[in-house]
């Protein structure tokens, strides 16, 4: 099974990202997926038998929830041949994407918004400085090396102003404290600065490399979001998750 496909009560992490997108005004989907991921186009589709075996039981309120999906987006798929690092997932969409500004959802990080989705703010900070947003919040200082870390000044909205970006630095070299989570608003541009890098932290091409060659030319802000996040890529944080969520919603039934 894909880890994307993992489910968090009754719906999987994948679904949670594009909730979040269709919440924010997104409705253009793009996958990045690869070998062995065929599970998610076939979330995404229609079941007709089971359609039919639900109907009329309480299952069924959850196939709605992707029935309205399906409606709402326009779905397109691309495989990354090579895992080559995310930077090399991005580059994989090009042809997609386009020459347009896109959001990307790693969906291992599972974020709720206070009183709005983790994209939706960050929708509003790029219509307000049109430029590559990241989503940032605050680690223990020893774990910087799990993440990318920005180095940044706040400004009077509240935002953060990238001065530049490191991969996994050790916690004696991390210039801050604010890791990067995997939420991004890119312009195009960014694809001429993937290709132009070369591999770095594990041999992989890596996004926040990319993103300090663009802080370099141009600017990037930092979204430190109003909300909670979980690293579902791990067993501690995909059973937080998990907690949070029932806890949600059974204590408001």
């Amino acid at each position: 099974m894909p880890k994307e496909m993992l489910p968090i009560l009754d719906k999987p992490l994948i679904q949670y990202g594009v909730e979040e997108a269709v919440a924010a005004g997104l409705t253009e989907i793009a996958f990045v997926t690869g070998r062995g991921k065929r599970a998610i186009e076939d979330h995404f589709d229609n079941n007709y038998e089971l359609d039919q075996h639900l109907r009329g039981k309480d299952e069924e309120a959850a196939m709605a929830e992707i029935r309205r999906l399906i409606e709402v987006c326009s779905i397109a798929y691309t495989r990354q041949l090579d895992p080559l690092g995310p930077g090399h997932a991005i580059l994989t969409a090009q042809q997609i994407v386009g020459d347009e500004p896109f959001a990307v959802v790693l969906s291992d990080d599972l974020c709720f918004g206070a009183d709005e989705g983790v994209l939706s703010q960050m929708v509003s900070l790029y219509y307000k400085y049109h430029c590559c947003v990241v989503a940032v919040q605050e680690v223990a200082p020893e774990l910087t090396d799990r993440y990318g870390i920005v180095d940044a000044d706040r400004q009077e909205d509240g935002s953060l102003r990238v001065k530049s970006l490191v991969e996994k630095p050790s916690p004696n070299e991390a210039p801050s404290a604010m890791a990067i989570v995997g939420r991004y608003i890119l312009v195009p541009q960014i694809f001429d600065d993937l290709q132009s890098i070369r591999p770095g932290f594990g041999g992989e091409l890596q996004t926040t490399d990319a993103l300090n060659e663009r802080a370099r030319k141009d600017q990037v802000i930092a979204c430190e979001f109003n909300g909670i996040r979980f690293d579902c890529g791990s067993v501690e944080g995909f059973v937080e998750a998990t907690n949070h969520c029932f806890r949600e919603r059974f204590n408001s039934n």
